[in-house]
């Protein structure tokens, strides 16, 4: 009976085993697109558009050319709608990880799956193929594609391919159809590309809505942002599978040159360090280390001290681009901003940058308005998932002469934007909307709030002094007649040479008000 039993158990293991076959990352996706933020009708436009967007302005810096990018939106019927964004089908339409995914250095886009996710999701909600026109040079034919994504395959499906007139030099045009729904508000296509526009000064956006509103986001700079170099990965940011892989792939003869070759901050002595440490000797060949052995050198490495990592790799927007690209979309009073050093988290550097707007035309009752970036992205969803949102809920802005009622954001007519710039941002999901809740970047974080926080308590301060002295000048301007007329009637002095006695007593008191208009410098 046993006998049978165990061989009936082998027939139908062996039958569920012919059933299970390898799925490929677009058919993952392709059941699971809630993951890239395509989870609902009004956001599957938002990360379109976005996705789209991220990828021309990376593709169009790494050529070194000021990105110019024109965003078009039409509405077919309520639920359909046409994105046409103006590197050939294998980049649009092949959903595997990119060239991003194992480059440490600052970049938008950091799965590479973006944009084809988009192409992805248009083909599963209308069917439709994505048009693309793409010209590398202006005595070179513009190449005309339509394709769809083969699922099973992971592969790009030509169903068109033509040569075309298009009046353009170079560039690349995309046309996707979707299922979608339209809105305005705070996480629309206008306001993803507003803060689009803050964020990245160099960027010249141009967008028509699908009420054919036409709006225009110039540049506030000609200057390219520096280009970040790509850097080997840190010691301290690797785990033990990671290691483990490495040591197979290889091409170092022994574990010393292995540590020094293949991370950065590790020379020679180090290299002997960690071996020693680990037990092993410096001569072995990376690929015979044991699973054993490989466990031991990564604690070796964990235990060690090593330098940080480079910082080349980032490209900070800077706290004078940060605060131009503010004042270009934010009508305020005052502005400042800071960008902190670089700082490390679990080996990846990291930087933090800040930005507060105050006054002007902002709303006085309501509540702050925070504007999270990520790698010059801007973040729209899960704000309260964010670390970005938790440090800046955290800080004490009652210290700071603002109004804040328990560990939540400030009320008043303010703006605060934190900027986090980073070879690998820890996101919380694929969707890319929410940071990991590291302490460093926390620390980080707060450390760049206070800083412009105090600057802003400075000015709150000298604006209310100048606000109350205002009211005294004004306050005894008012009376100086009534003054001048009753020291005449006890003088007999001229009531003209009193009143202009009293106005140059109030200007001797009050001299800067008086040389400024009541303002403070």
């Amino acid at each position: 009976m046993q006998k049978k039993l165990t061989e009936i158990k082998r027939i139908r293991a062996e039958e569920l085993a012919k059933e299970q076959r390898e799925i490929s990352v677009s058919s993952f996706f392709e059941k699971n697109r809630h993951l890239l933020g395509f989870d609902n009708p009004i956001r599957a436009l938002l990360t379109t558009v976005k996705e789209l967007v991220d990828n021309a302005a990376d593709a169009t810096e790494e050529m070194h050319i000021l990105p110019e990018i024109f965003v078009e939106i039409k509405q077919l019927s309520e639920t359909r709608f046409i994105v046409i964004e103006e590197q050939i089908p294998k980049i649009f339409a092949k959903l595997l990880y990119g060239s991003k995914f194992f480059k440490l250095k600052m970049a938008r886009g950091q799965q590479g799956i973006g944009v084809s996710a988009s192409v992805l999701y248009a083909q599963l909600t209308t069917g439709k193929p994505v048009k693309i026109i793409s010209k590398i040079d202006p005595k070179k034919p513009a190449h005309y594609y339509e394709l769809h994504i083969d699922t099973n395959k992971n592969e790009p499906e030509i169903i068109k391919e033509d040569i075309v007139e298009w009046d353009k030099s170079h560039g690349t045009r995309v046309e996707l159809e979707l299922e979608a729904k339209y809105q305005k508000g705070k996480q629309s296509v206008f306001e993803y590309l507003k803060q689009t526009a803050i964020a990245n000064p160099h960027i010249h956006l141009f967008y028509i809505s699908p009420e054919q509103e036409k709006i225009d986001f110039p540049r506030a700079t000609n200057s390219l942002p520096i280009e970040p170099k790509q850097i080997k990965p840190h010691p301290l940011g690797i785990e033990l599978g990671i290691l483990i892989r490495m040591l197979r792939e290889t091409k170092a003869r022994t574990v010393q040159s292995f540590l020094q070759i293949e991370f950065s901050r590790i020379g020679s002595t180090k290299a002997k360090e960690v071996c020693d440490k680990a037990k092993i000797p410096a001569n072995s060949k990376p690929k015979k280390i044991a699973r054993q052995e490989a466990e031991n050198l990564f604690k070796a490495i964990q235990q060690t001290k090593f330098v940080a990592p480079p910082t080349d790799c980032l490209s900070p927007i800077t706290s004078a681009l940060l605060e131009k690209g503010l004042r270009k979309e934010i009508d305020a009073e005052f502005f400042v901003s800071t960008t902190r050093p670089p700082a490390v988290y679990r080996g990846f550097p990291f930087q933090i940058e800040c930005s507060l707007a105050y006054g002007g035309n902002l709303e006085k009752e309501s509540q702050a308005r925070l504007i999270r970036f990520a790698n010059r992205v801007p973040l729209l969803y899960q704000q309260s998932a964010c670390a970005i949102t938790k440090s800046v809920a955290l800080t004490n802005w009652r210290a700071y002469g603002l109004q804040q009622s328990g560990n939540s954001l400030p009320v008043g007519p303010f703006v605060i934007v934190v900027h986090i710039a980073s070879v690998w941002v820890p996101f919380t999901s694929e969707s890319k909307e929410a940071i990991a809740h590291y302490p460093e970047i926390i620390k980080e974080i707060k450390l760049a709030v206070q800083e412009c926080g105090r600057k802003l308590a400075s000015h709150l301060r000298h604006t209310v002094r100048a606000h109350e002295q205002r009211e005294k000048i004004n306050l005894f301007e008012k009376y100086i007649p009534e003054i001048a007329s009753s020291l005449h009637n006890l003088s007999g002095e001229s009531k003209t040479l009193i009143t202009e006695n009293l106005n140059k007593m109030l200007k001797k008191n009050l001299p800067s008000l008086e040389k400024n208009g009541g303002k403070v410098d």
